[in-house]
């Protein structure tokens, strides 16, 4: 029965369903990747699931070919003039995963190898992207054994970063409802839908088909991809610049894949991709490489949270603002959204406060999600792969 392409489909599908499930239910606290991948291994492991079931699907194949538009989608999420706007923001992002690699590849080496740092220093920066580009080296390489760090990294990582996240944020939301009994809170309203920015823009009819739009992010993920083959910089890269440059100079429009329709099936299938990556992947393997992967999630996330109360300090904002916004790195979206909502609801004693704790906490939280989780986990896991 599950030699058959679309049952075997829907038998992983249905482990991914699960994980959605139990991370709405749990206000994301339990990740949905831990759940698909934990469900997948067992099955294998168990015998549930016949050796082969990803071939017998052939959905990973599909999920195979779309990374390189899934990244160039991710450069079209923000506008640069939503990152100008949000530049303390995007600094502290950047100052938790730059501390946190630091810390990775000054201790991690001396206690194991250099090749077991760079499997965990891409995924820690947060983003299924970062681990597919370096679970594909190290079995380019033949460290197929070391595939199992980046993958329950990014498995878990969320684990740990969003109670400590949470904690903060909640810590924050009581300075800022102190400051409203004070009458001393000042918001800096910002805006996240970049689709604002270009409302006064006619669309072109042929921009307005989604077969066209779905095949220019195909061709720019093709030039993005042959550009990889041809020059020293990863294909992930070339992808993503592609990306970022056709939205400002308006070839591509901001969420492509999404206003082509096809953002949810081309996550879906590249979530396969990342289950395959377990696929070779033993109950010995796990056992060998835990020591590793706890030590690389309990730096990583101390350092996250360091460059995040050093970078908070640079740019004069509250530790407790800042700090949750490098954490980002570990959950990114929804989670960020949903600790946003989470808090406000939990802390605001009116309607009134709550949304005043809400926008303050929301901007800088998705913009610090998605500069480590969708760029720069990218750039980082692209650039130490080479090295490899």
């Amino acid at each position: 029965m599950l030699s058959n392409p679309l049952i075997a489909t829907v038998f992983i599908f249905a482990l991914i369903a699960l994980g959605e499930w139990l991370s709405i239910v749990s206000r994301a606290r339990v990740p949905m990747l831990l759940t698909a991948m934990v469900g997948f291994l067992v099955c294998k492991w168990t015998g549930i699931f016949p050796e082969d079931i990803l071939e017998k699907s052939t959905f990973a194949a599909l999920g195979a070919i779309l990374v390189g538009p899934a990244i160039l989608h991710m450069g079209t999420l923000i506008p640069f003039s939503i990152l100008r706007s949000q530049w303390k923001a995007v600094v502290i992002a950047l100052g938790g995963i730059i501390i946190s690699g630091i810390l990775i590849l000054t201790i991690v080496p001396l206690l194991f190898d250099y090749e077991t740092a760079v499997a965990g220093i891409g995924p820690i920066s947060g983003g299924i992207i970062a681990l597919i580009v370096t679970s594909e080296k190290l079995a380019e390489i033949g460290m197929t054994s070391l595939v199992v760090i980046p993958a329950l990294i990014v498995a878990f990582q969320g684990v740990m970063g969003m109670p400590l996240a949470l904690n903060f944020m909640r810590r924050y939301a009581f300075k800022i409802q102190k400051e409203l009994d004070d009458e001393t809170f000042v918001q800096i309203a910002a805006t996240m839908d970049p689709d604002k920015t270009n409302t006064k823009q006619k669309t072109s009819p042929f921009k307005s088909s989604v077969t066209l739009k779905l095949f220019f992010i195909f061709v720019g993920a093709a030039i993005g991809i042959a550009l990889g083959e041809v020059t020293p910089i990863h294909y992930t890269l070339w992808c993503l610049t592609i990306g970022i440059v056709g939205l400002k100079v308006g070839l591509f429009e901001a969420k492509s894949l999404e206003k082509a329709n096809s953002f949810t099936v081309t996550m879906i299938a590249i979530i396969f991709v990342v289950i395959g990556t377990m696929a070779d992947v033993s109950p010995q393997d796990v056992i060998n490489n835990l020591p590793s992967i706890i030590l690389i999630l309990v730096l990583g996330t101390f350092g996250i949270a360091l460059g995040g109360y050093i970078t908070s300090k640079l740019v004069k904002w509250h530790p407790y603002k800042g700090m949750p916004v490098a954490l980002t790195a570990l959950f990114g979206f929804p989670g960020d959204y949903l600790l946003c909502e989470e808090v406000s609801r939990s802390v605001a004693r009116n309607k009134k406060e709550e949304k005043t704790i809400f926008d303050e906490l929301l901007s800088p939280m998705l913009i610090g999600g998605f500069t480590t989780v969708t760029v720069a986990s990218v750039v980082v896991a692209g650039i130490l792969v080479q090295t490899l």
